[in-house]
């Protein structure tokens, strides 16, 4: 089908219309061509874009409206973050903001707008998919049973995977960058609350943190999804023109503004900056690892006990200095290598199994700067997956599979009992699922 775009984007100046409605949410054309524009830009043009692309955003208006029904809601603070990475990546295809704007037709203030719709919408039917396969599992013997007879090459490949040990130092700041840190933290509050300044104008100037590039607000957030000092303050704050005291966390220094509360929920602004270490002090950490493991290597002591004794990564010293893969299907000691930390891969690609690393400098997930030696523990050349000793990720395999058919299941469900109307010149489409056109 040949369509052309009638939104006021660069190319045009026709009006936009409703080429869809599913229950009462109307699909608009400028909805299927800022999908296709962005599809453009990551490279990954979509085939048939005005049959594939509407199809899609009525499934997802499916999902959004089981969601409203199931009163789901979402972290505005995620939210926030993934259309901030969304539109640095655009900035950085296109050039600049300014031809990011002609190619869209709009600010992007505009943009900003819709794409923390798109990512609401994104992010409430995803819970209601979860909602959808929580109780899908596989047994053993089922996932026997689905890979019997299988031919070898037909079971999933496992890339190669690493176990790795880690013992890190972290470089103390001197009382004088703590001091300098804190002055300025103290002249931005003043500033503040004197009415001299704008908090989030100068959470977009100085403030360390990503939230920086929305004026350092977080968007609605619980208790346990900040860390606990920080949250000891955001929750005690009462007064919007007031800024609280200087807090210190594992990220850093920050001062706080409270927006607004809802329920057990509490909205703010903040300036984090991080302290800056001088190169003495990374050099006597990365002396003192290495007099670590000068002393495993001579026997004294094992990487192990060494770990559990002497690293300042609270993380993994409890667990002998075992690095934890955490993700959406739970935690492992393996990797791939795509997986690791960027400086920890650089590393371990060195290494032979039972090999530990001379000492290296490296960034934490918390950004912090810290000094560290790892240990090549293990690691799994990539292989076609076993029973034995892959089962993890055949049961995964069974799993996602029923989870699929779950899920397309519901939406067909959905689609034979949603009110549905397609503007007769979209409707010569290859759709993927039946009863769209009722």
């Amino acid at each position: 089908m040949t369509l052309l775009p009638c939104i006021g984007f660069a190319q045009t100046n026709v009006v936009d219309q409703i080429i869809w409605v599913v229950g009462d949410e109307p699909i608009l054309l400028s909805d299927v061509e800022e999908t296709r524009i962005s599809a453009e830009a990551y490279g990954q043009p979509i085939e048939n874009p005005y049959c594939t692309i509407p199809e899609q955003i009525a499934i997802n208006k499916l999902f959004v409206h089981q969601a409203e029904l199931d009163s789901v809601t979402v972290s505005e603070s995620d939210i926030i973050r993934g259309v901030d990475s969304r539109i640095s990546d655009f900035i950085q295809t296109y050039g600049s903001r300014e031809a990011l704007e002609q190619m869209y037709g709009r600010s992007i203030s505009q943009m900003r707008d819709n794409l923390k719709k798109q990512y609401r919408e994104q992010m409430m039917a995803e819970d209601v998919k979860k909602s959808i396969t929580k109780d899908i599992k596989a047994t053993p013997a089922e996932v026997r049973e689905y890979f019997k007879g299988m031919p070898t090459d037909s079971l999933p490949f496992i890339p190669t995977q690493v176990e790795v040990q880690i013992i890190t130092s972290t470089p103390e700041v001197s009382r004088a960058e703590i001091e300098r840190i804190e002055g300025k933290l103290r002249e931005y509050a003043r500033r503040v609350n004197s009415g001299e300044a704008d908090f989030s104008t100068l959470a977009k100037f100085y403030s360390e943190d990503g939230s920086s590039r929305n004026g350092g607000e977080l968007g609605y957030m619980g208790r346990n999804q900040l860390v606990p000092e920080f949250a000891n303050v955001a929750f005690s704050l009462n007064d919007p023109k007031k800024v609280s005291k200087i807090v210190r966390s594992e990220y850093g220094y920050h001062i706080i503004q409270l927006i607004d509360k809802k329920g057990d929920k509490v909205n703010v602004r903040h300036i984090l900056l991080k302290p800056h270490v001088e190169e003495s002090e990374i050099s006597r950490c990365i002396a003192r690892l290495d007099s670590i493991g000068d002393d495993i290597r001579a026997k004294k002591f094992t990487f192990d006990a060494a770990a559990q004794a002497l690293s300042d990564d609270k993380d993994t010293r409890n667990n002998h200095g075992l690095m934890a893969n955490v993700n959406q299907n739970g935690i492992s000691s393996r990797f791939e290598m795509k997986d690791l930390p960027q400086d920890i891969a650089k590393v371990v690609d060195t290494l032979q199994v039972g090999e530990m690393s001379r000492a290296f400098r490296m960034t934490n997930n918390k950004g912090q700067e810290v000094c560290a030696i790892v240990l090549l523990k293990n690691r799994i050349d990539g292989h076609r997956a076993s029973m034995t000793e892959d089962f993890q990720t055949l049961r995964d395999v069974v799993v996602d599979k029923r989870s699929e058919e779950a899920i397309e299941k519901w939406i067909q469900d959905k689609i034979n009992t949603t009110y549905i109307r397609i503007s007769p010149e979209w409707r010569n489409c290859n759709f993927r699922y039946k009863g769209w056109i009722k």
